[in-house]
């Protein structure tokens, strides 16, 4: 299938980049990012809506302070995030002004990300910039963030943003081609629809001294991407008008392509929230929740372990330990214990009137 026919149905792209290409060694370069500009306002008078996620607060803080961000301590490179990203901002918000846009700040932690409520208010933001014709420019919130709650990378961060917005289209700009099966190949690979240990085998480390990412995290940007069912293209962002040679369907970079579209919640649940427990069940509840679509009811359980609440996540595995689900329970740990194995009359005996008719409802739940 030719490229424009992914593309025809996309309204909302979320464009990653990398350090490397709006940098150089006096810092953040005006000369490459209004190039950048260029292109991406190319795509907003075409009616697209675009949110980009841009790494180079720390490289244009190293600049200004004359340090080399590799011999920096994490307090020292947090300090020149906290420098260098109001720069960045003042020339995103020069070269967009020169075409009559506007741009919007937006810092995240994983944190915000976990937090159904805070995930929520980080998409009405994100929705209310876009609406208002504003550019959002989102980065990790280097300055205060801490490794527990730090993405890592803006490969990472970036498939999330695109979750946030419900976007279509992540596109990675790096100074690589694409995703290549073989060091020796002359081409990248055109088109990936699963992210298996063939392709996870296959990546390095990190790029360029700029950057924290590499082939590795943009696979695992993709992995979510694929899961999510949207698209995602790893594509070489030195190549003059990349973004508009992108949507106008010219077969370039490599192509991820998820299946079947997850719902935002599902979403929500398959990639920011961590289990606080697991609940092992039986081959007849497997067969329910893989074969006939339903919800997890406590019948079905037969073992309980960790400690959790109500609305805490937990993991599903059947009885020979495979991970089949992930969901939002309806019970804590301790009530679980109690009716485990107990069909629905037995339930109602032993909490009343309070009680959930399914420990996971089929909405709250991820399959995989």
């Amino acid at each position: 299938m030719p490229r424009s026919a992914y593309l025809k149905h996309v309204k909302t792209i979320v464009v990653k980049v990398g350090s490397s290409l709006i940098t150089d060694e006096s810092g953040i370069s005006k000369k490459q990012v209004i190039q950048l500009v260029d292109d991406i306002v190319f795509l907003l008078k075409k009616k697209y809506r675009v949110v980009i996620v841009s790494s180079g607060a720390i490289s244009a803080g190293s600049a200004i302070m004359k340090k080399k961000r590799n011999l920096c301590t994490i307090p020292e490179k947090q300090a020149l995030a906290a420098i260098g990203q109001s720069v960045l901002m003042d020339v995103y918000r020069e070269c967009f002004n020169k075409y009559g846009y506007e741009v919007g700040q937006i810092l995240l932690t994983e944190d915000d990300v976990k937090h159904r409520r805070r995930f929520l208010n980080a998409r009405h933001t994100l929705n209310a910039l876009l609406e208002m014709g504003v550019v959002p420019i989102v980065n990790e919130n280097d300055s205060v963030v801490i490794k527990e709650i730090k993405f890592g990378d803006n490969d990472t961060l970036s498939a999330h943003v695109a979750n946030i917005v419900q976007a279509n289209l992540l596109v990675l700009l790096s100074d690589v081609d694409g995703f290549y099966w073989d060091e020796g190949d002359s081409e990248p690979v055109s088109e990936i629809h699963e992210i298996n240990d063939d392709v996870r085998k296959r990546c390095r480390g990190a790029g360029s001294e700029h950057g924290t990412g590499g082939m590795y995290t943009k696979i695992k940007a993709g992995e979510m991407v694929i899961q999510s069912g949207e698209m995602m293209i790893i594509a070489n962002g030195r190549i003059k008008h990349i973004l508009r040679l992108i949507m106008q369907g010219e077969k370039i970079g490599t192509l991820f392509l998820g299946k079947t579209q997850m719902k935002s919640k599902k979403r929500w649940i398959a990639f920011n929230v961590k289990p606080k427990g697991k609940l092992v069940i039986d081959d007849g509840a497997v067969k329910a929740l893989t074969k006939n679509k339903k919800s997890l009811l406590a019948i079905g359980i037969t073992q309980v372990e960790g400690n959790f609440d109500l609305g805490d996540a937990v993991e599903i595995t059947d009885k020979r330990g495979t991970l089949i689900a992930k969901g939002i329970v309806n019970y804590t740990s301790g009530e679980l214990e109690k009716i485990k194995g107990r069909n629905t009359q037995e339930i109602k005996k032993i909490f009343g009137s309070k009680y959930y008719e399914e420990v996971i409802n089929r909405d709250d739940l991820i399959v995989f």
